[in-house]
């Protein structure tokens, strides 16, 4: 059964959060810890917690409920995150006992077509950053919400507005007023966290105040798909629905992450966590208490990872790097002459995986001009980049409609890669709505269970490069692939361009026919 990532939140009860006490530089000591004997071979002595009390009681008065609600029309609201299997997230409670009503209460719904507008509640979690009042939350949580509430440990209800949130990376600012200072807690620093790392967790799973949990960093640097600027530290510290939004401390008691996501068959805990390290929200918060909003540094390129699939094809060792797949018309990369089939290796001499590219870019100041180690057919070369600011998204186009089908007679079949292509001409542009500008081949069959189609390769695609030359007709293609096959190459890249954009997708190569 597939594993799935949720973000931590049912419709009506999001997530907590808490964070720690203020001028805490050092809320753990070895007094708190007793020693284990080291392996043989090692020179340091590990320390396990005896409790965690001590720090724990520090943190809590730092870690708040966060309470939204939100007006929600008929028809809206059916289809949000989690209602697929919201049977099996509510836990298992005696009948009749209040945990049971108030699970009933806010996960029931009305759903009646003539049932009038409904409130909607959500539960979350958050941190007080600043005495000032400055909570950080998951943006999830407190999305499309008409009110929102604070409550602190000592059951204090305060209204919080929100600053500004960023949907990229899953944050947002609240703030409170409050006529006494608020205890808070400070950022650490995730990158001198390790795998192994004691880590506690803070919040409110399933709606329970205050819950406490501990476990140990387990990875770094996870991406789980969730946005193009995934991080995340992996950790066991049990977190349920209803933490998101809530701090991951460190033993000295600072904030090294915001617990957002995890993994999971039925929604609640199985020991794989997911949170946004400090280093990355530290610079995001930062930005929404000054601006309300974030600003990022933007490349225009659109980027593979270096598969050893797609360096066979391109004579590349070892395989690593960013591949560009795609350059946005005069932004920053189109004004430095980068090309389609780059690699870009280093920022800034730096070296660089490519679902990192996006993050790193992000972070560097629009009008800073970075270098780019770029390896091009074989060689390494400086490409110095000015970076501009990240554009907004761009309107959906509007769809057009399709001409009836046509036979391509210029058709060739590659029945070992196992697709078809035909000519671009105007029926086949107006068949799979091509533009008029786009130059290449198109796919017009792919094979069931063929390789093509395992690749991700449709009908309709159109391919504009084969081994990084341009091919404007199905015998060209198939010429560049024999061509590939007798020089013994172990695969071909095909640039393929469909409606999300331009990837390279890596064919194996055999010696099979195409005809």
């Amino acid at each position: 059964m597939r594993l799935s990532v949720r973000l931590l939140s049912v419709s009506s009860l999001s997530c907590l959060l808490l964070a720690g006490t203020a001028g805490m530089s050092s809320a753990w000591s070895a007094d708190a810890a007793v020693p284990v004997a080291a392996p043989v071979g090692a020179g340091k002595v590990h320390m396990v917690p005896d409790s965690f009390a001590d720090l724990a009681d520090r943190l809590l008065p730092a870690v708040v409920n966060v309470s939204t609600s939100q007006t929600v029309k008929k028809g809206e609201g059916d289809d949000d995150e989690g209602d697929d299997d919201q049977s099996s997230q509510m836990p298992d409670f005696p009948h009749g006992s209040p945990f049971e009503k108030f699970f009933h209460d806010f996960m029931n719904r009305n759903t009646s077509p003539d049932s009038p507008p409904r409130r909607m509640q959500a539960l979350g979690s958050g941190f007080i950053i600043d005495p000032a009042g400055y909570i950080v939350t998951n943006n999830h949580v407190i999305s499309h919400a008409d009110k929102i509430t604070v409550t602190l440990q000592d059951n204090t209800v305060l209204q919080a507005r929100q600053i500004g949130h960023d949907d990229r990376t899953d944050l947002a600012l609240l703030k409170v007023e409050s006529k006494q200072p608020l205890p808070f807690v400070q950022f650490g620093d995730s990158e001198k966290r390790r795998v192994g790392d004691w880590v506690l967790a803070i919040g409110n799973p399933f709606g329970l105040s205050g819950t406490v949990t501990a476990g140990i960093i387990s990875s770094r640097g996870r991406n789980i798909d969730q946005g193009p600027y995934d991080n995340f530290i992996q950790t066991d510290a049990p977190i349920n629905r209803g933490n998101s939004g809530g701090p991951l401390f460190d033993m000295d008691g600072n904030v090294i992450g915001i617990n957002t996501a995890i993994y999971s068959l039925s929604g609640g805990s199985v020991g794989i966590g997911f949170a946004i390290p400090s280093s990355e929200a530290r610079g995001i918060i930062g930005q929404l208490r000054k601006n309300g909003k974030v600003s990022r540094g933007w490349l225009g390129v659109r980027i593979q990872n270096v598969t050893q699939d797609i360096a066979d094809g391109l004579n590349l060792t070892p395989a690593r790097g960013a591949l560009v797949a795609g350059i946005e018309k005069n932004g920053p990369a189109a004004k430095a002459k980068l090309q389609m089939g780059d690699v870009i290796q280093s920022l800034n001499g730096h070296p660089i995986e490519g679902k990192a590219l996006p993050r790193l870019s992000a972070d560097i100041p629009a009008g800073t001009v970075a270098h780019l180690g770029v390896w091009r057919h074989g060689k390494v070369i400086d490409v110095p980049v000015t970076i501009a600011a990240l554009p907004d998204v761009a309107a959906d186009k509007p769809e057009t409609k399709k001409a009836p089908e046509t036979k391509n007679s210029k058709e060739v079949s590659l029945s070992a890669l196992g697709f078809t292509v035909g000519q671009l001409d105007e029926a086949a542009r107006q068949k799979y709505s091509v533009s008029a500008t786009q130059r290449g081949v198109v796919v017009t069959s792919v094979k069931d269970d063929g390789l093509a189609s395992d690749r991700g390769l449709r009908e309709g695609d159109v391919i504009t490069m084969v081994q990084q030359a341009e091919v404007n007709t199905p015998a060209e293609l198939k010429t560049r692939i024999e061509d590939a096959q007798k020089a013994k190459k172990k695969s071909v890249l095909l640039l393929v361009h469909d409606n999300d954009g331009a990837r390279y997708i890596p064919f194996t190569l055999t010696s099979a026919d195409t005809h």
